[in-house]
């Protein structure tokens, strides 16, 4: 008895499914072997006040965030009822990417579901205890007010053209996101 593979070999075509086998093989271990990357660590953890910044899973679950939801290559979770400079509370989320989470975040996103100007009053207090404020963009969209004051590890980034909810986020200082 022989295998079927042999048999489709020696009838008429059997040249064409042994190619097309061999091929599809070929195609099958070259796509494995480019998917395996190498491993990208999550970025080191940084907090400003009681909100993660950047870090791991673990750091973002430590900090209260959890109800995760997945896709295919990142992790958005959330929590409820957070305050930021003594104002709120807004809901809040850190985007993790990679499977499972697995590459970390890199800021913190925070919005109100019905009061797009809540941030207003943030912008107001961040300017009275010492931060800077600039704009980026070009009046149509994109446009961000960026908050920093010397010395903090992080800046903050408003929307002021956006379409749904206004966001606010927190991300490192060393972030190449919108700088003025």
């Amino acid at each position: 008895m022989s295998s079927g593979v042999h048999e489709a070999a020696s009838a008429p075509g059997g040249e064409k499914v042994r190619f097309w086998f061999v091929r599809t093989a070929a195609l099958c271990l070259f796509a494995a072997a480019t998917s395996c990357g190498e491993y990208e660590p999550p970025p080191p953890h940084l907090a400003f006040g009681d909100l993660p910044v950047s870090g791991s899973l673990s750091d973002a679950r430590y900090a209260g965030f959890g109800g995760c939801i997945e896709d295919t290559t990142s992790l958005r979770c959330f929590r409820r009822g957070v305050t930021f400079e003594g104002k709120g509370p807004f809901n809040a989320a850190v985007d993790l990417g990679g499977s499972a989470g697995s590459k970390g975040f890199a800021q913190v996103t925070l919005w109100h579901d019905r009061d797009q100007d809540a941030f207003l009053a943030v912008s107001e207090s961040l300017k009275k205890t010492g931060w800077k404020e600039c704009f980026t963009g070009n009046d149509r969209k994109g446009d961000q007010a960026v908050y920093s004051r010397q010395g903090e590890r992080v800046k903050i980034l408003m929307d002021l053209s956006y379409f749904g909810k206004r966001r606010l986020r927190i991300a490192p200082a060393s972030s190449a996101e919108a700088r003025c």
